[in-house]
């Protein structure tokens, strides 16, 4: 533990959490601890921007009052927390943790760190053009490096198998890491004078108390949870167990968890039979993929990135999802309601014309897009968007009237687009197999700039256009797998398309005889 010497300066204590996870019944419980146990305290919170949901600092000191009384003076403690002065950093979550090491909030000869390992994404993780998460093992390595102590584990999950809050875990973690000179006891009598879910809080605390103390098995962080933008899979389906015996027989063992997981994501998406299609298009590429110089993480990706694209998001995908039971018991879980409560959402639907047109059948919604005098007035309808709540009986049965277009799917305008721009993408990997391993890889990877729906799908699409355009120029070059791997980058950078107008900018003619007035050079002019 850390040499805390009590004598001359306070305890002191800061508390990382969100919004909705107890940091204030946290803070309150160490303050009536201390002061029960002959301390003085004091305890301050600074709000942060709803980045994250609102994080919070709440930082406390405590100081022994039998000291302040030799001393004959009341001590004099601090409102804010001072770089390479704090004691213990408790972290509801772990980029909070990353947070309190940013701000030199640890130090290597006095801090221990006590988090949870389960990560709540942030805006800008959400929102990426791609795969935004951060990767949280550079700053876990610097917590070890940085921390006197670090302890960590799952509270998240912790608190889930309890029935209780994060806020009783780390209490139960605190205690365990014998950082404060108070008895267990004392801990315990505090959640049972605050007299809220002091049976459900002492479970959670009991758990990970034995856990920071090393005596039950660490949770690991789930990595079952979705991810941002993808929902989760609805439990197997009957008929997947004849897919996944198809899966078994026709696809090498080191690819058939990913391909398992396609055809579930398809069933849930659509039905079967449309699981039964996205095998048929991997098995009419095995041989390509299978050939000497490929190995099966080229069969991985394609299997991901093509269960991604078949399972494109459009009104009928937003509406499904909407109205989900998952979803509202999510949402419940989120704000902590009680069983009792009754909770409302307002979901912010904005559907544009083409949004409407993409769920016509083909010949019909071209129509109306070409055709002015019926394109405007609905247009005129749709220009300002709605608020719609799928707890009350209109907005849910708006919702489910969209979602139960499902059925006629494959008869709309958008699966027949999306089809064509699949199969055009496919033959694109099929000739990039001809060429290399490292080139298929680069434009099997392009899918992934296409994601959701409406203006981000359409600044995707383009993103994507543009370097299969590349590849098509230059996917022979000897750096053509180099060059489309920083225009995929460059795509992710910014949503203007800034950075990538400027790599395009930079393809130089790479065919011999090639001049600058080729018309197969790419330009930004092109753009």
């Amino acid at each position: 533990m850390p040499d805390v010497n009590i004598a001359t300066r306070p305890i002191t204590l800061a508390i990382m959490a969100m919004g909705g996870q107890g940091g204030g019944v946290l803070s309150d419980w160490i303050i009536h601890l201390a002061e029960s146990n002959g301390y003085l305290a004091q305890a301050t919170s600074v709000p942060g921007v709803a980045q994250r949901t609102g994080a919070t600092i709440y930082y406390l000191e405590l100081f022994p009052e039998d000291e302040a009384q030799r001393a004959g003076q009341a001590p004099v403690l601090a409102l804010m927390p001072s770089p390479g002065d704090v004691d213990i950093v408790l972290a509801a979550e772990f980029m909070e943790a990353g947070r309190a090491l940013e701000r030199g909030l640890v130090t290597p000869d006095r801090t221990t760190v006590i988090a949870s390992s389960h990560r709540v994404y942030g805006i800008t993780e959400k929102s990426a053009m791609g795969d935004g998460i951060l990767d949280p093992e550079p700053v876990r390595e610097q917590l070890r490096q940085n921390a006197l102590r670090f302890i960590e584990f799952d509270m998240e999950a912790t608190a889930r198998r309890q029935g209780s809050v994060i806020s009783a875990v780390l209490l139960g973690a605190l205690a365990g890491s014998q950082t404060l000179p108070f008895p267990r006891e004392a801990f315990e009598q505090a959640i049972r004078d605050g007299g809220i879910g002091v049976t459900a809080s002492l479970r959670a605390f009991e758990e990970s108390y034995r856990q920071a103390q090393g005596r039950a098995p660490h949770a690991q962080p789930d990595t079952t949870s979705p991810r941002p933008g993808e929902a989760a899979p609805r439990p197997e389906a009957s008929e997947l167990v004849a897919l996944k015996a198809e899966i078994d027989a026709c696809f090498p063992e080191p690819a058939r968890e990913v391909i398992h997981q396609g055809a579930l994501r398809l069933i849930d998406y659509q039905d079967a039979a449309y699981a039964s299609e996205y095998l048929a298009l991997l098995q009419q590429r095995l041989p390509l993929l299978q050939q000497e110089a490929c190995d099966h993480n080229l069969l991985r990706e394609l299997a991901r990135h093509l269960a991604l694209w078949l399972s494109y998001e459009d009104t009928i995908r937003v509406a499904d999802l909407k109205i989900r039971r998952d979803r509202a018991d999510r949402v419940r879980s989120e704000v902590k309601a009680d069983p009792d409560q009754i909770v409302y959402t307002a979901e912010f639907m904005h559907p544009r014309v083409e949004e409407i047109c993409d769920t016509l059948p083909p010949g019909l919604g071209r129509w109306v897009l070409r055709t002015g005098w019926v394109r405007r007035p609905l247009a005129k309808l749709t220009e300002r968007g709605r608020r719609i709540s799928p707890q009350k009986l209109r907005g849910f049965l708006l919702l489910m009237s969209v979602a139960s277009l499902r059925r006629w799917r494959r008869k709309t305008l958008r699966y027949r687009e999306e089809r064509e721009r699949i199969d055009a993408w496919l033959s694109a990997v099929d000739r990039a197999l001809a060429i290399s391993p490292e080139v298929a890889t680069e434009v099997i990877k392009a899918q992934g700039l296409i994601k959701g729906y409406g203006d981000t799908h359409l600044r995707g699409l383009k993103n994507f256009d543009t370097v299969m355009q590349a590849f098509e120029h230059h996917g022979d070059a000897s750096d053509a797998a180099t060059r489309l791997r920083q225009l995929r980058s460059a795509s992710l950078a910014d949503e203007k398309g800034e950075t990538l107008k400027q790599r395009v900018g930079e393809w130089q003619p790479t065919k011999p005889g090639q001049s600058e007035e080729d018309p197969a050079r790419i330009t930004i002019k092109q753009l």
